[in-house]
């Protein structure tokens, strides 16, 4: 049984099931603060000790140990599918990474000559048509999740289920998933039911967002980055996570969710056994 994705305090009393572009900066190094009682010096994704990873070879036993046991408290996070891909975009296509340069070396290089991409640049302060771009990102990512190519599809991107049902299919359940749009009432539930060895008020807990500052700032409104086609590809690409996590698939610029999360559905769903 795999993991992937999944972090664990060091004392064992907190699982977490990363969801890339969901404050998981935030929830990890709240997380390392909870034990150790300092953040992390730098992005808590660079961490090597400190915390349980699954991508680090000397915390898989007692990852595997824990989520299979279901011997501690275990929760994650999501966000709206419209906000989601969006932010993305301006981070991951449009913005200059924490090491000063492009993601992924030369993938938006690629995209510029396969979906004319253009994304600007620090020299002309990223002066680019954002929601033509945009849009056609839209397309490339549909094409990536849906037929696998060019590439198979990024994390940060690939839909929010298939992230959350890996702990699902691997024999974990979660006692807890939350809004990021809701950050403090749903991450004030995990403290509540989990008392960290050093307690953490989450009025003076900073956000931790790796990418801002690297790229351009949105320009426009939400729904103005969404035409029919980009509709009709988010929900293509995304139905489940609306379906699962209870936002509106209709209106791009509500953020907010509709419904409550209802565990029980969401095990069903994404579980080994969910419905086709």
């Amino acid at each position: 049984m795999t993991f992937p994705g999944t972090w664990m305090t060091e004392s064992e009393s907190l699982v977490y099931r990363v969801v890339p572009k969901c404050a998981c900066s935030t929830i990890g190094q709240i997380m390392f603060y909870g034990d150790h009682g300092r953040f992390f010096d730098g992005d808590i994704h660079d961490s090597t000790s400190g915390l349980h990873k699954w991508g680090q070879d000397d915390s898989q036993a007692a990852i595997r140990r824990v989520v299979t046991g279901q011997a501690a408290y275990t929760f994650t996070c999501v966000r709206n599918p419209y906000t989601r891909i969006l932010s993305a975009f301006f981070d991951k296509i449009a913005g200059i990474q924490r090491n000063g340069r492009r993601y992924r070396g030369n993938l938006v290089p690629q995209l510029a000559r396969t979906y004319g991409i253009e994304v600007g640049s620090p020299e002309d302060d990223f002066d680019f048509d954002q929601v033509a771009s945009f849009r056609r990102f839209l397309l490339f990512a549909r094409d990536t999740i849906r037929f696998r190519r060019p590439m198979d599809p990024d994390i940060h991107w690939s839909p929010m289920a298939g992230h959350v049902s890996t702990l699902i299919h691997g024999g974990g359940r979660y006692d807890h998933i939350f809004f990021t749009e809701r950050f403090n009432e749903g991450m004030q539930v995990v403290l509540d039911r989990v008392p960290l060895r050093n307690p953490v008020l989450l009025d003076d807990i900073p956000r931790f967002n790796e990418s801002e500052g690297h790229g351009p700032k949105r320009a426009h409104p939400v729904e103005a980055y969404f035409d029919d086609l980009s509709l009709h590809l988010v929900r293509e690409m995304y139905h489940k996570d609306f379906e699962v996590f209870g936002y509106d698939i209709d209106d791009p610029s509500n953020k907010f969710p509709v419904r409550a999360i209802d565990l029980e559905e969401v095990h069903h769903k994404l579980g080994p056994n969910a419905p086709d």
